[in-house]
């Protein structure tokens, strides 16, 4: 869009840079790699190619990991190098930088992967523990304990023997048979008593957390999170705290691609849109208050235009904005006519009031004398005193 005058309209031609940013990409793909460098690495990079008119022809998105911000030696300026060309720096004019978290006196946003990498880590140790338990049969680990005093061999065939007919989950429930005295001793804890079930829960509210994800959108069973209102709370909440502020990034940075009057916005009504009942009413709210037409309506709703559908309406009485002063002008009126039959001059009450001067046809009004009882050709005689 331009602002011209306030007033926010389309920017005309709109580049094709805007409409297909990476010549090899669509546009969703594009910001999607945009995105995931920011949640990966609070980096992303963007590569600017022009021609040789200086006209952007190619945005394209380099992994993050692989780009060092250095100064320049020469000028002094920041600059960047890219792994697949150390012998040459990009410079801040060939490239984009959008961080997500950057500590002040910092070049380098923060990765929220390493800085909460404990976190990530434990559910992984979680995930693998699941997956070494339930693979090996869902058998505990504990010690085999014999009276008798066996070799390194006999000791050894023993826990393979034992370990061949328990191990894995088709052999999970076959019945095992020590003989000789020896007799299996637990010696961890159960999952139950580890809490094994809640701790992979936990990890996966603590990453959607790291993320800022509803727990409804990962279809998490917490109490009070899958209900209808909530869950409809919750998506207002993720487009307002969790993809806003990376919007708002992403139109600041790619605004600086435009002219210095254009800019950039990307809309996210679609993501807002209630249910049916919700609409209308906010629609009733817009319609009624002046700021909506029938047809901006109707463009929200992928619908047609229709004729006389643009005429903006005031509350009052849902007239024309064009005919929103007769509301006024009658007001004005009624003072005026209570002015004259108090007795003041009728035409010093116009001009008192900024009210055109009107000329009387001469017959007296309907609190003297009945008009059916007023002579036409001499309408005077209805104020003489009989």
């Amino acid at each position: 869009f331009i602002r011209r005058d306030g007033t926010r309209v389309p920017f005309r031609p709109k580049p094709e840079w805007v409409n297909k940013p990476d010549i090899e990409l669509s546009r969703a793909e594009h910001f999607q790699e945009v995105l995931v460098s920011l949640l990966i690495d609070g980096n992303a990079f963007i590569r600017i190619y022009r021609d040789n008119r200086g006209d952007i022809i190619n945005l394209v998105v380099l992994d993050p990991m692989k780009v060092e911000i250095v100064r320049d030696p020469v000028s002094k300026q920041l600059a960047y190098r890219y792994e697949h060309q150390q012998d040459s720096l990009i410079s801040k004019d060939e490239l984009m930088h959008i961080t997500e978290i950057r500590r002040p006196g910092h070049t380098r946003g923060i990765s929220r992967v390493k800085e909460l990498k404990e976190n990530l880590g434990l559910a992984a140790a979680l995930q693998e523990f699941a997956a070494r338990f339930f693979g090996a049969g869902a058998n505990l680990g504990g010690l085999i304990e014999h009276p008798a005093q066996l070799t390194k061999e006999q000791s050894t065939d023993l826990a393979n023997a034992f370990r061949g007919q328990h191990k894995g989950l088709k052999k999970s429930h076959k019945v095992g048979v020590l003989s000789g005295g020896a007799k299996f001793v637990k010696t961890t804890a159960s999952p139950d008593e580890a809490q094994m079930i809640a701790s992979r829960n936990l990890a996966v509210e603590e990453i959607a957390r790291i993320f800022r994800v509803p727990l409804s959108m990962l279809s998490v069973a917490t109490p009070g999170a899958m209900s209808y209102a909530s869950v409809e709370q919750n998506n207002i909440n993720f487009v307002t705290h969790t993809l806003r502020p990376y919007i708002t990034k992403i139109e600041e940075h790619y605004s600086r691609l435009l002219p210095v009057e254009a800019f950039l916005r990307i809309n996210v009504d679609g993501l807002l849109r209630g249910d049916f009942a919700t609409r209308m009413q906010g629609y009733s709210i817009g319609s009624q208050a002046g700021f909506l037409s029938i047809n901006d309506i109707r463009k929200f709703e992928d619908l047609t235009p229709v004729e006389s559908g643009d005429v903006y309406r005031v509350p009052l009485a849902n007239v024309n904005l064009g005919a929103a002063d007769l509301v006024e002008v009658d007001k004005r009126v009624g003072m005026a006519q209570r002015l004259i039959q108090s007795g003041f001059d009728p035409a010093s009450t116009l001009i008192a009031l900024s009210l055109p001067p009107i000329e009387h046809t001469g017959i007296p009004s309907a609190q003297l004398q009945p008009i059916a009882q007023i002579d036409p050709a001499d309408p005077q005689s209805a104020y003489e005193v009989k």
